[in-house]
């Protein structure tokens, strides 16, 4: 492992300090290909000369870049109080070696690309986590906090690396352990159904103007600002922001501006796809598209495009089906690596970790069974992104998790509302 030299930064009364090291593509060949690995370490200015212990955030995804102390939310500003704190740009994003459309046409082919993916799961980052740690913190644990997809690596970091941890942290991120791609797919649908009847009980009158949004794209060759094509089922897929505190207001919202009148009658305006093609897009995010499914495979089963497949089940999301329209949710379909310009040239990598059954355990059970780390867990009750039974489930499989289970908070609580932060904390140290 090499590292850069750290440059340190003061500002709004925060201290950073940047650090780019070299970690192996494969943790399995040490010696072999190596990418970048950036992370930033914040602390409070008045609390720069304390010893204070590190608490690592892993962000949600997977495929996105840590949060930036400017915009992070309210978990930061609670944590900075107790914690230097690592914000992690986990590998394939933001100033770590990027994976994308432009650095994988540099793989031979597509099978070349699927390789090299295939190294961007949990497990690689836990481990890149791990030298992370070594390098700022020597032989000592640290605390991990980890959101979503980065719940799901922290149940990977104590199955792989318990000795790295202090305590561990999770928001909205209990995983399956054990159950395939199609049960989870098959219990979200259910959960973006419940959230589909939520969001028209809020506003209904956006029935009917979802519905009219549909029917001009069907009629009509619709183009975003970004010269893309905008599809019923791209459109659709607008529920993803379902799932967030905010989120029903901002569809509602954006759906206000949908209409202006043209010079050949009502068109779609530009603020409204424009607002649409920044959710739709994957172009910031890859790596989301790509590994979304493969994050879930385990027990030599190939995901198959399982998303894709259960929504079969589920007749209520047909556009064209004779009831009202419906959006998807937390679900990625082989199609949009037709639709978007920034996972066409990745379809064929995409296709293949579709099909691949020799993936890497996640999970240690046996390691879970007898975990000694504190491990706290907030599930939210209608959490549209990750089950709550699945979760509860897993709770059950780890030695010493508490879970607390609350519907007071969507999946973005702990970003929302720094007493998420806080309430594990506390019963991380018994005071709950």
């Amino acid at each position: 492992m090499t590292a850069s030299a750290p440059t340190t930064y003061r500002h709004n009364g925060l201290v950073c300090t940047d650090h780019t090291i070299d970690v192996p593509l494969d943790h399995a060949r040490p010696d072999g290909p190596a990418i970048s690995l950036f992370a930033r370490e914040v602390v409070a200015a008045e609390h720069e000369h304390r010893e204070l212990p590190r608490l690592l955030w892993l962000q949600g995804g997977p495929g996105g870049r840590a949060e930036r102390p400017h915009a992070a939310g309210a978990w930061l500003r609670r944590a900075l109080k107790d914690y230097r704190v690592v914000l992690m740009d986990q590998r394939g994003t933001g100033r770590s070696t990027p994976a994308d459309r432009r650095t994988l046409a540099g793989h031979a082919d597509a099978a070349a690309a699927a390789g090299h993916l295939g190294h961007f799961r949990a497990d690689s980052i836990v481990r890149d986590a791990e030298l992370l740690r070594r390098m700022l913190c020597g032989d000592r644990p640290w605390t991990v906090l980890g959101q979503s997809f980065g719940g799901f690596c922290t149940l990977t970091y104590l199955s792989l690396a318990p000795e790295g941890l202090e305590r561990a942290l999770v928001t909205g991120g209990l995983p399956t352990l054990t159950g395939h791609a199609d049960e989870v797919y098959r219990a979200a649908y259910r959960r973006t159904l419940a959230h589909n009847d939520r969001y028209f009980a809020r506003y209904p009158g956006d029935q009917k103007l979802a519905e009219a949004v549909a029917a001009h794209l069907a009629a009509h060759d619709v183009r975003m600002p970004s010269g893309e094509r905008l599809s019923v089922r791209r459109f659709q897929t607008m529920g993803i922001t379902f799932g967030t505190s905010s989120g029903f207001d901002t569809l509602h919202y954006l759906l206000e501006s949908a209409f202006v009148d043209g010079a050949r009658g009502p068109e779609l305006s530009d603020t409204f796809l424009r607002g649409v093609d920044a959710v739709v897009s994957f172009a910031p995010r890859p790596l989301y598209a790509v590994l979304h499914e493969p994050i879930y495979a385990q027990g030599g089963r190939p995901t198959d495009w399982s998303a894709h497949r259960i929504r079969a089940e589920f007749p209520e999301f047909d556009a064209d089906g004779p009831g009202p329209l419906r959006f998807t949710g937390e679900m990625i379909y082989p199609w949009q690596f037709a639709e978007d310009p920034a996972l066409v040239p990745l379809r064929g990598a995409a296709d293949l970790l579709a099909r691949r059954t020799d993936w890497p355990a996640l999970y240690d059970l046996d390691q879970l069974a007898r975990n000694d780390v504190p491990v706290t867990a907030a599930v939210y009750y209608d959490d549209m992104f990750v089950d709550r039974e699945q979760s509860l489930a897993t709770a059950d499989l780890v030695r010493g998790l508490r879970p607390w289970i609350t519907d007071a908070h969507a999946h973005d609580g702990v970003r929302a509302d720094a007493a998420v932060l806080d309430r594990l904390l506390a019963m991380a140290d018994g005071r709950l």
